[in-house]
C-alpha cells in the first residue's frame, strides 16, 4: 500500500492562531465537561455533592498548565527521551499488575499518597511517540515490509498485553487502533497489509476464547442484543439510549436530566458522560460538542501538515488518531452502535489520569509547531 503522508507534508504558511485555537478549543471542551460533571453528580441532599467536580477542576487546571509547559519544550527532546518514557511506562504497567489498586474487577491504578494514577493512560501517549520515532527513522517510500514491521509490532504488543491483562479492553483497543492508523498512514507494502489483516482476524479468534473475561464477552453479546439481559449486562446501553433519545432537539435543560438525577444511568460521570449531555442539551448540543472535536482534529492536522520533520508529522497524526478513536468508540457505545468497553470521552469525562495525559499530549503536539518556528 502506498504511503499517505505526501499530501500532508506540503508546507503551508505558519499561523500562531492555529496553535492557540487548538488550545482554546481543548479548554472549552474540558469546561463543558466540568459543567456536565456538576450536573451528573449533583445531589442537594448530600453534603459532599461537589467532590467529583472539584477534583476534576484541579486535574483540569493541572492539565492546562502541563500543556503550556510541554508546548515550550522543543520536539527533538521528545524524540530523544521517548525510549526512556517507553521503558518507564512498561515498568509502571508491570507494577500495576503486581501491586496495583483493584476496583470493579480490574487492577489499573497505582496509589501515590492521596492520588491514584492510571499508567495505561500514559502508555497511550508514549506508544504514539515510540511509533512516531520509528516511522521518522525507518520510513520507506515504497511502504514498510513484514521484515520492517517487527519493531513497531513489538512497541505495540508490549503495552497492549500489559493493559489487556489488567483487564482494560477499551484502552488496549485504543492503543491497537491508533497504532494501526499510524502505520497505515506511514505506508505498508500490500503483502504486509494482507498478512496483518489475516493475523488480526486470527488474533481476535484467539482473544475471544483465551484472553477476554466473561464480563467482556457479555458486553459484546449484549451489544448484539441488549434485550437479552436488560437488568444486567445490557442495562448500561439501554439506559444510555433512553437518556440520549429523551433529550430531543434542544434537551431538557441543565440539571433537568431524569436519567442521571434519578440515578437510572450508571457511570454517568465517566464512560456515559455524553449521555447526560445529550439528555440535557439535546441533538443540537450533541452536534455542537461533536463540532468542537472535529475542529480540534482539523487544527491538529493543520499543525501536522506544516511539521518540519517526519517525527512531528507522525506524532501529530498519532495524537489526533488517539483522540478520534476514543471519541468514536465512546459515542458509539453510548448510542448503542458499539459494545460497552469502558472508554471515557477525551477531555470531557471524569478522570484525572486521562485529563492530565491528554492535555500533555496536546502540549507535545503543539511543540511540533514550536520547532518549526525556529527555521
Amino acid at each position: 500500500m502506498k504511503h499517505h503522508t505526501e499530501s500532508l507534508t506540503k508546507s503551508a504558511p505558519r499561523t500562531l492562531s492555529d496553535e492557540w485555537s487548538l488550545l482554546i478549543v481543548a479548554i472549552l471542551i474540558s469546561s463543558l465537561g466540568l459543567l456536565n460533571l456538576y450536573s451528573s453528580t449533583y445531589n442537594p441532599s448530600l453534603e459532599q455533592t461537589g467532590i467529583y467536580f472539584w477534583k476534576q477542576v484541579l486535574w483540569t487546571s493541572m492539565g492546562w498548565v502541563l500543556a503550556l509547559i510541554c508546548w515550550r519544550v522543543q520536539s527533538f527532546w521528545w524524540e530523544r527521551l521517548t525510549p526512556l518514557f517507553y521503558v518507564g511506562t512498561l515498568i509502571l504497567l508491570a507494577i500495576v499488575l503486581g501491586t496495583g489498586k483493584s476496583a470493579g474487577g480490574a487492577q489499573r491504578w497505582l496509589t501515590l499518597g492521596s492520588m491514584n494514577i492510571q499508567p495505561s493512560e500514559i502508555s497511550k501517549i508514549v506508544t504514539v511517540m515510540m511509533l512516531a520515532r520509528y516511522l521518522e527513522r525507518d520510513w520507506q517510500v515504497q511502504g514498510l515490509t513484514l521484515n520492517q514491521l517487527w519493531k513497531p509490532a513489538l512497541w505495540i504488543i508490549l503495552p497492549f498485553f500489559f493493559i489487556l491483562l489488567q483487564p482494560d479492553l477499551g484502552t488496549a483497543l485504543v492503543v491497537f487502533l491508533t497504532s494501526v492508523t499510524m502505520i497505515f498512514f506511514g505506508g505498508m507494502h500490500r503483502k504486509a497489509f494482507l498478512f496483518l489483516l489475516s493475523s488480526g482476524i486470527g488474533a481476535a479468534f484467539v482473544g475471544w476464547h483465551s484472553l477476554l473475561k466473561e464480563y467482556q464477552k457479555e458486553r459484546i453479546l449484549n451489544f448484539l442484543d441488549p434485550a437479552r439481559d436488560p437488568l444486567g449486562a445490557g442495562y448500561h446501553a439501554i439506559q444510555s439510549q433512553i437518556a440520549i433519545g429523551s433529550g430531543g432537539l434542544t434537551g431538557k435543560g441543565f440539571l433537568e436530566g431524569t436519567q442521571s438525577q434519578l440515578h437510572f444511568l450508571p457511570e454517568c460521570h465517566t464512560d456515559f458522560a455524553v449521555a447526560v449531555w445529550g439528555e440535557e442539551w439535546g441533538f443540537l448540543g450533541m452536534l455542537f460538542l461533536l463540532g468542537l472535536y472535529l475542529y480540534l482534529a482539523y487544527l491538529g492536522l493543520e499543525i501536522a501538515r506544516q511539521a518540519r520533520d517526519r517525527f512531528g508529522l507522525f506524532l501529530n497524526l498519532g495524537i489526533i488518531s488517539l483522540f478520534l478513536w476514543q471519541i468514536v468508540i465512546n459515542m458509539a457505545m453510548t448510542m448503542g452502535i458499539a459494545p460497552v468497553v469502558g472508554i471515557p470521552l477525551p477531555l470531557f469525562s471524569y478522570g484525572g489520569s486521562s485529563m492530565i495525559a491528554l492535555f500533555a499530549a496536546l502540549g507535545v503536539m503543539l511543540s511540533v509547531s514550536r520547532r518549526r518556528s525556529l527555521f
